[in-house]
């Protein structure tokens, strides 16, 4: 039997699932592909500007001098399947961190930007709770991030984390204003299923009525 297919074709498909299969995975993010020793800022999704991470070097250093409380951020672009940011980052935590001692007054978070998760792991001297780092995780961060501004979500999340460490109140999560937008005098558009029907009706009128006026002027052509 003759394949429809050329056989050059057959060969790019093969080619493109042993690419896909095989650069896939590679694009994922372990906890060994990190630097072995901890690093202020490890930008590896490349989302940063320089200045940004310029700023939060020298914010965490300054930090870690007055306050003997070190920070640390990573950025992701991928992780293996199943793995969350809070699982990268309890994991690189251990890793970097490998006993009580040392762990006592670190900050490590772990940013996702395919999924924009965030996941926060502290010592047991850092004056965090649950209930602020999910503050810090979903609000501070993630207001800039819906406008896709990085930068501005960890600069924010530096900020807010300073001044708690630093032992000054917890400024809190930025505030959102509501925008509001002016009524328009026109009518709306109709909406869902309703305005389907009424395309379909439309395309389906357009079509029908010109064939049935000519079949009816052919009609009565017939019976002059």
């Amino acid at each position: 039997m003759v394949s429809p297919f050329p056989r050059g074709a057959w060969a790019a498909a093969l080619l493109l699932l042993v690419w896909f299969l095989g650069s896939s995975p590679a694009q994922a993010t372990s906890v060994g592909a990190m630097p072995a020793q901890p690093a202020g800022v490890v930008d590896q999704a490349e989302i940063l500007s320089r200045s940004t991470e310029n700023a939060l070097t020298q914010g965490f250093g300054t930090l870690a001098d007055t306050t003997n409380q070190q920070v640390h951020v990573v950025t992701l672009h991928r992780l293996d399947y199943g793995v969350t940011p809070q699982d990268f980052a309890d994991r690189l935590f251990e890793r970097w961190f490998p006993t009580p001692e040392i762990q006592a007054r670190q900050v490590l978070l772990v940013l996702d930007s395919v999924t924009n998760g965030a996941g926060l792991r502290w010592g047991k001297d850092i004056p965090l709770d649950q209930s602020l780092a999910d503050s810090i995780t979903r609000e501070t961060l993630q207001v800039p991030l819906r406008q896709g501004n990085y930068n501005q979500g960890l600069l924010d999340v530096a900020e807010r984390l300073g001044a708690v460490l630093a032992g000054e109140p917890d400024p809190g999560p930025p505030v959102v204003t509501a925008v509001w937008e002016p009524e328009s005098n026109f009518p709306k558009s109709p909406q869902g299923s309703g305005a389907t029907l009424w395309v379909v009706g439309l395309l389906l009128a357009a079509t029908v009525i010109p064939m049935a006026t000519y079949y009816f002027y052919q009609f009565l052509q017939s019976r002059a």
